[in-house]
Formats: structure tokens, C-alpha cells, sequence
């Protein structure tokens, strides 16, 4: 007899949170705030959605549920002294059970909702400064206006978020012709429908379950055919991630995440033709963006110390025309004139994605060294749009989407080379 090997993690509930929660026996709306190392914002966030939740879905059943990673901060502490009492709303702090990430963290609030039978789910960061009671109805709403999936459309700071605008937004729309502008941005609302396709894929223990969950839960939602929407949320003020610091290990797990989607994917994107635009829904939400400096330098000098490490794997998996690029700016010391061409920026992109899938025991190796190429295109946006306001740098961003759309046929010859 031959024995399957078990999943290692059947359930992301612990005991104490499965046991309150078939207490609970039922729930028209979950909220799930997965959280790590959250102490100084988690009670703002409870707090604003408590406040929500009151204020707009009154008559239903809700529950918040804290999802922590283990923080050995005060989190969990904090969590759970957050006195929403004078709400009928009823909150669950936990540490899930899974691979740590924020996939598993998902999961967890994903089954306590399934368990429920919850009507509406919805995701909050636990680091957000902005979120209002507002950010609960646009995201929860469309729900019960019949949509399964709620992306968020935010305000961003022209450098905020710059894996979704060096690729996340990029493939998203060229690939799955869905104009989805955050498809990575972590506060999203989805249909009770929607929790058990996902709850049913075979993904909770691989790479899906770290930082690769909200794009693959985006690509998912395309691909399964469901309704989808965006809801403006005003401006995303968070614990601002600075991409002059290191984000090599995000970076790893979402664009490891899209291209293995690629993979899985094959058939669909291919047949895929342009783009549509995804219905933007909700009452305007105010508050402008923040600025943020950025260190242009040490994004520079990653890069530059990538070219001393990896210049012969540029070399063969560029075009002879963009490395010649690249090894032109390794060598330009004028900070002002570090540029990389959109052209050049789709093609790399495109390639990597190509050379990923041809490398099945090396792909990560193989990504991590795109890493210094995403640094060298992050310092070429500073130079680019260093003179333009957001809405301005929101056109060339779309003018870049634009682009990789235009481009697809390139992506499509290269995929479908021998050898």
C-alpha cells in the first residue's frame, strides 16, 4: 500500500481560536488583520474597522480576527486590550498555525470564515495610518453589491509600492488583460465564494504562503473567472517600506510567485489580447500621500556591485542591445544620467520571466539576481520622475503598463523558443 505524504499543517487554527470561533457559530462579515511586529499601529487599525463595521453594516454579524506570525513584541497584547465593547462586534487574537507568512497568517482567517459561513471577507495591513471607517465600506460593500473580489485603489506617493510598478501592475495587465493598479496591496475584500476556491488549493505550504499571497490571490481571481472591482481607499499611509533599503526578500517571494503563475498559467495568458479597465467603486476617500526620501546612492550601488557579481548571467540572459545598456550605466558615474529605458526595463523583465521557467533547479538563484536590475530600474524612476507631481508620474506609469502590453508578442516568440 502506498502511503501519501500528509500535509504538515491540516488547519492554520489553533485550538484556543477554533474554539471560539464554533462558539461564535456564525458570521455575516469577517475581517482578518494579519499581523507581525505591529505594536505601535495594530490598535488603530482594530480600532478604525470596529468603528466601520458599526457605522455601515450595522445589522450584520462581525468579527475581527488578529492573525499574528508570533511577534514577541506587544501585538498580540495590544490586540487584545483594544476595548470595542461598546460595538456588537466580536474579536479573536491568535497566532496561526503554518509557514510563517502572510499567506498562512490569511489562511487562518480564511477558515474561520469558511467555518462561519461568512457572507464578505475582508483584509486590512496591520500598518496602516490611514485607514477610516470609509476603507470598511468601500472594501466590504461591492460584496454585497454582487462582486467576489475588492482590489484596492489607493493615492500613492509616486515611489511607494515599487514591485507593483516596476511589475506587479505590469504583468498583471499585460498578461491577464485585467487593469488592476494594486494587485499586490495587501487590503482586499472577497466573496464567501471566493474563500473556499482559494481554501481549496493545494498552495498553503509552499512560497504562496509568505509574501506571494495577495498577487496570487489576484491572478486567481482572474483566472477563475470571477467579478472584480477596485474601491478607492484614499491615500495608503503605512510603515512605508523604503526601496532604497532591502526588499531582496519580498522581492523574491512575489516575483517568484507571478512567474511560477506564468507557468501554471500558460494557456490562458497567451490567449489573452490587450487590456480592460476593472471598475473603480466607492465614495472618494480625502488625504493626500506622504513623501518620502528615497536613497538613490545605495540603490546605484546595489546595482553596481550586481554588475560585479553577476554581469556574466546578464550577459546571457539579455539582449545583446540591453546589457550593452547595462554596462554602459556600470561604468556612468553621473548620477542624473542613470536611466534604463522602459523598453529595455520590459525586455529584461520578460526574459527573466522566460529564463525562470528554464531553470527549474536554479530558480531562485536565477531571480536573485534580477534583484540588482530591479534596484537599477527603481534608481532610474527617481530621474525620470523626480520633476513630476503623482498624478504625472501615475501617466507614466501607465504609459510604462502600456508598453509591456505592446510588448507581449516579444515575451510570447521568447517563451516559445526551442532549447
Amino acid at each position: 500500500m502506498i502511503v501519501l505524504p500528509r500535509a504538515r499543517f491540516s488547519t492554520a487554527l489553533r485550538e484556543d481560536a477554533r474554539k471560539k470561533i464554533e462558539s461564535l457559530g456564525y458570521a455575516d462579515i469577517v475581517v482578518g488583520i494579519p499581523a507581525y511586529y505591529s505594536q505601535s499601529t495594530i490598535s488603530h487599525v482594530i480600532q478604525q474597522v470596529a468603528s466601520g463595521l458599526d457605522k455601515y453594516f450595522s445589522d450584520k454579524k462581525c468579527l475581527i480576527f488578529v492573525s499574528d506570525g508570533g511577534s514577541t513584541d506587544d501585538t498580540r497584547e495590544v490586540a487584545e486590550e483594544v476595548d470595542i465593547s461598546r460595538y456588537n462586534i466580536e474579536k479573536i487574537v491568535t497566532i496561526y498555525r503554518g509557514i510563517p507568512g502572510k499567506g498562512s497568517a490569511l489562511r487562518a482567517v480564511f477558515e474561520a470564515a469558511e467555518f462561519l459561513r461568512a457572507e464578505a471577507v475582508a483584509t486590512f495591513d496591520s500598518d496602516l495610518k490611514s485607514i477610516t471607517p470609509e476603507w470598511v465600506k468601500n472594501i466590504i460593500q461591492p460584496i454585497y453589491d454582487g462582486y467576489d473580489y475588492v482590489c484596492p485603489y489607493y493615492r500613492r506617493y509616486k515611489f511607494d509600492g515599487t514591485i507593483t510598478n516596476t511589475i506587479a501592475y505590469n504583468l498583471t495587465r499585460a498578461l491577464y488583460g485585467y487593469r488592476i493598479r494594486q494587485p499586490i496591496g495587501g487590503d482586499f475584500g472577497m466573496s464567501g465564494k471566493l474563500i473556499k476556491d482559494y481554501l481549496d488549493k493545494d498552495v498553503w505550504e509552499t512560497d504562496v504562503a509568505k509574501f506571494g499571497i495577495d498577487i496570487w490571490m489576484t491572478t486567481t481571481a482572474i483566472v477563475d473567472g470571477y467579478s472584480i472591482c477596485q474601491a478607492r481607499l484614499g491615500a495608503k499611509i503605512h510603515q512605508e517600506k523604503d526601496p532604497g533599503k532591502d526588499l531582496s526578500h519580498m522581492y523574491r517571494e512575489v516575483v517568484g510567485t507571478i512567474f511560477k503563475l506564468m507557468e501554471q498559467y500558460e494557456d490562458y495568458w497567451k490567449r489573452v489580447k490587450g487590456s480592460k479597465d476593472v471598475p473603480v467603486v466607492g465614495e472618494i476617500i480625502g488625504e493626500e500621500p506622504e513623501p518620502f526620501e528615497i536613497d538613490q546612492m545605495s540603490l546605484i550601488e546595489y546595482f553596481k556591485i550586481g554588475y560585479n557579481n553577476f554581469a556574466g548571467v546578464w550577459r546571457s540572459i539579455l539582449e545583446d542591445e540591453d546589457f550593452k545598456i547595462i554596462e554602459k550605466l556600470f561604468m556612468e558615474e553621473d548620477v542624473e544620467k542613470f536611466i534604463i529605458p522602459i523598453e529595455t526595463w520590459v525586455r529584461i523583465v520578460y526574459r527573466y520571466a522566460d529564463y525562470f521557467r528554464r531553470t527549474p533547479r536554479q530558480k531562485f538563484k536565477i531571480l536573485d539576481t534580477m534583484i540588482p536590475l530591479y534596484n537599477g530600474r527603481v534608481a532610474s524612476l527617481v530621474n525620470e520622475l523626480k520633476d513630476k507631481d503623482n498624478k504625472e508620474a501615475e501617466e507614466y506609469y501607465n504609459k510604462q503598463a502600456e508598453i509591456f502590453e505592446k510588448m507581449k508578442d516579444y515575451l510570447i516568440k521568447i517563451w516559445n523558443q526551442e532549447g
